[in-house]
């Protein structure tokens, strides 16, 4: 998975609104933004993906945009990548986000994931074989 740089990854916190419903977390290796438990963009490497309508995906692939496939050939349904160069045009990219978010809040929240521990393996009742000397 590729990993975005330190510069990368200040720009998009930059990006993301001091909201407190909005939580930032890893995800592929680099850091998601979260509201209700759904994820809204994020980088990959340094690309900065978001989930949009499906209107708004042709609107950013018209601009450049390309499917979201974190694993080649198999594009994430709902999230697109804005075009290269997103950091320098910060207006454009803090404007998707928002477009992002509002969409992602109309969204069924996700539960909190919890640790499972593991079953232990059933214990044995017989006792072990033991080898007689002869």
């Amino acid at each position: 998975m590729p990993k975005a740089s330190e510069p990368a990854r200040a720009a998009f916190q930059k990006l993301v609104p001091a909201d407190p419903a909005v939580t930032l977390r890893p995800m592929f290796g680099n850091l998601s933004a979260f509201v209700n438990g759904n994820m809204f963009s994020g980088l990959f490497g340094e690309d900065l993906f978001v989930r949009v309508s499906e209107e708004d995906q042709a609107r950013i692939r018209k601009q450049g945009g390309k499917p979201f496939e974190p694993m080649p050939g198999r594009a994430m349904t709902g999230y697109v990548l804005l075009p290269a160069g997103w950091q320098k045009k910060s207006d454009d990219a803090r404007a998707w986000i928002m477009v992002a978010l509002s969409w992602s809040r109309k969204l069924p929240a996700k539960a909190a994931k919890t640790k499972t521990t593991k079953a232990k393996a059933p214990t044995s009742t017989r006792k072990p074989a033991t080898s007689r000397a002869r």
